[in-house]
């Protein structure tokens, strides 16, 4: 099986990380591949914020949670960094163009040894006040609208295995 093959079929959510920060030039690769994402047209409407510093990591880790309506959790896991994924919504198919991004960013994470999971609620995020004043600070234009999170980080505990695959999930015609 060739390298991208097996990157495809071997990556896995994870679910605990290690508090170590990813060097800086890791950092760089993966978000490289996330520019790279397919979007509708080429118009590469995702943007991507890169959050290294904790505190601001733990302020969007509380305003996930709260959303998520279990205030006392971590729902990004431990993962040092965050990478939040938006798009423009004037383009019809923003959702999708982010959800390549994601996959991007997840795929590249690990096919260089870096643990990774997609964390919802990011639209919720940054519909709230709160979520709109960040956006503000960060210069992210208001139309600009929470796809997800890619947290990432190198993963604390058994990598997962891969559940087996659903029966009728490909329909040939």
């Amino acid at each position: 099986m060739n390298e991208a093959m097996n990157n495809l079929l071997t990556r896995r959510s994870c679910r605990k990380y290690k508090p170590d920060m990813l060097p800086q030039e890791v950092l760089d690769e993966i978000l490289k591949a996330g520019t790279y994402a397919a979007s509708g047209h080429g118009t590469q409407n995702p943007i991507m914020i890169a959050v290294t510093d904790k505190e601001m990591r733990d302020r969007l880790s509380k305003l996930n949670a709260k959303i998520f309506g279990k205030p006392d959790i971590d729902p990004f896991y431990g993962a040092p960094v965050v990478v939040i994924v938006l798009a423009d919504k004037k383009y019809p198919t923003y959702v999708y163009d982010g959800s390549l991004a994601m996959g991007n960013l997840m795929l590249a994470a690990h096919a260089i040894g870096v643990a990774s999971c997609w964390i919802h609620r990011a639209k919720e995020v940054f519909d709230s006040e709160e979520g709109k004043e960040l956006k503000k600070h960060w210069g992210v234009p208001e139309e600009y609208i929470g796809v997800g999170h890619c947290v990432l980080g190198y993963h604390d505990c058994e990598y997962p295995t891969a559940k087996p695959r659903k029966d009728g999930f490909v329909i040939r015609v």
